[in-house]
């Protein structure tokens, strides 16, 4: 354990978040996500997807060189539903100074998710628990 850290920061998910380079890019993703099928897996077991969101963004920066550094998987056959974990995971975006996500369709998410660094998954159990973070910069102290 140490000091001020969310406990869910593992040590395997402290570590990718600090070996993340600017533009890497990191999933939550819940249950019944098919995360196997991704890089480097992350278990999470007994968080749910906010919980991990909020103990990530409490290290990870916001990456504000690309216009939606935030995005979740839209709803099949209703793109424009928002359902209720996508509205708190919202919200704990924009506690944390990040815009809110962007939905991508789910096979366009999938094909996003190979590619990002990390995937993190948790024993959310609710639908469309999923959601993509661009990693961003931290700025050298100013003179």
């Amino acid at each position: 354990m140490l000091i001020g850290l969310d406990p869910l920061l593992s040590p395997d998910l402290l570590h990718a978040l600090a070996a993340m380079g600017h533009g890497d890019r990191i999933v939550l993703v819940d249950a019944n996500y098919p995360a196997t099928r991704g890089r480097r897996l992350i278990s999470l077991p007994g968080a749910n997807v906010v919980q991990t969101l909020r103990a990530v963004l409490s290290l990870l920066p916001c990456d504000t060189f690309v216009p939606d550094p935030a995005a979740i998987m839209q709803v099949v056959g209703d793109a424009d539903a928002m359902p209720p974990v996508v509205g708190e995971m919202n919200a704990v975006l924009t506690s944390h100074g990040w815009p809110e996500a962007v939905g991508i369709e789910r096979h366009a998410f999938y094909d996003a998710a190979e590619t990002a660094y990390v995937i993190v998954q948790t024993s959310e159990r609710r639908f469309y628990g999923n959601m993509l973070l661009s990693k961003g910069v931290i700025p050298p102290e100013a003179a």
